[in-house]
């Protein structure tokens, strides 16, 4: 399933070689048409026709107007049920990518070659596909593997710090939830940069592969993944509401402070582990100002969180460092206690 493709590129025209797609499109955003792109096309060995479909970068076209666009010009440009979409970007193109596939003329095949941190360790791996509905993530979506994922490790060297830190964010949480040992020599880091980050991501791809293996439709161990992402998924949503988008991993590294916090007060965890953790999370990320967002607006979002049953908010939370328990319901007067722990933070 996941291939670390070689300089040559090889494993993937090997790939293309052997099945018989009648078509290709590569969806790219501006970014990754820059600085991605060439790369694929000069190492890219095949016959096939082929056609570049482009979005403008960024979580706010993760939407149906957005795939619209896309299935009427894979529809004007004739595409049949043996076409190949190659996705060829971060989370957005993926997530974009992999549902505009897995839905028109109910499903043709697809591949991600994931360009970013977040989407080489988490974003890609799982067969998750989907858009946002007005200002909700996530809230539209196929379960779809995609027929492959390649992983080109030197596409990290086109990004910007931001992009590097906020993939760190979902390598550090599957430390948290599964692994210690990975947790333990991630927190080692002194200087987020690719040199110091490739010889963990293959730890942290096997760890969400693993997880999805176990369950794929999410309904036990998968729901781990989203330590971090409940209350982070919220504000997220916020900041997109206020036309202040922010990067998901700056979101979810807020997210894992509150709901470690948050795992404490549930006596989940102890005191002591709650503040190293929060302690060393603060180490690589700033301090977002959620000031402004009131307490019943954040708790509606959280009520509309995917995971949720019979209007019960359902958080997965820490039971020990590595180790990660689901559908746990918390207070309503302890998720309040956390946020006001995290807006606090800013007065340490």
């Amino acid at each position: 399933m996941i291939t670390l493709l070689n300089d040559q590129f090889s494993q993937l025209n090997t790939f293309l070689h052997e099945r018989s797609f009648s078509k290709i499109f590569i969806l790219v955003d501006e970014n990754t048409h820059e600085y991605c792109l060439p790369v694929l096309l000069g190492n890219m060995e095949t016959d096939l026709a082929f056609e570049i479909l482009e979005i403008e970068a960024g979580e706010e076209m993760k939407n149906i107007q957005t795939a619209n666009q896309l299935w009427e010009i894979l529809t004007e440009m004739q595409a049949d049920r043996k076409a190949l979409v190659i996705n060829l970007g971060g989370g957005v193109i993926t997530d974009m990518g992999g549902f505009v596939a897995s839905t028109y003329k109910r499903g043709i095949q697809f591949i991600n070659i994931p360009t970013t941190l977040l989407s080489m360790c988490d974003a890609s791996i799982g067969g998750k596909t989907g858009i946002d509905l007005m200002h909700y993530k996530n809230m539209v979506g196929t379960f779809t593997f995609p027929e492959q994922i390649f992983v080109y490790p030197q596409f990290l060297e086109t990004l910007p710090f931001k992009e590097l830190r906020s993939g760190f964010a979902e390598m550090l949480k599957h430390g948290l939830i599964a692994d210690k040992l990975h947790w333990d020599n991630l927190i080692k880091i002194q200087k987020l940069d690719v040199e110091s980050l490739l010889p963990h991501i293959q730890t942290s791809m096997a760890i969400k592969q693993d997880v999805v293996d176990q369950d794929f439709h999410e309904k036990n161990i998968r729901k781990t993944l989203n330590f971090g992402h409940t209350i982070g998924h919220a504000i997220e949503s916020s900041c997109l509401e206020q036309g202040n988008p922010i990067l998901h991993g700056e979101a979810v590294a807020a997210g894992m402070i509150c709901e470690a916090h948050l795992s404490y007060l549930e006596g989940l965890i102890s005191k002591e582990d709650s503040e190293m953790i929060i302690d060393n999370v603060r180490r690589y990320y700033p301090y977002l100002d959620i000031s402004d967002f009131k307490d019943e607006d954040l708790s509606a979002l959280l009520l509309n969180d995917k995971k949720n049953t019979e209007k019960k908010i359902n958080f997965s939370l820490l039971s020990a460092i590595g180790s990660c328990v689901f559908d746990h319901e918390c207070t309503q007067e302890n998720i309040q206690k956390s946020l006001h722990f995290y807006r606090k933070l800013n007065d340490a």
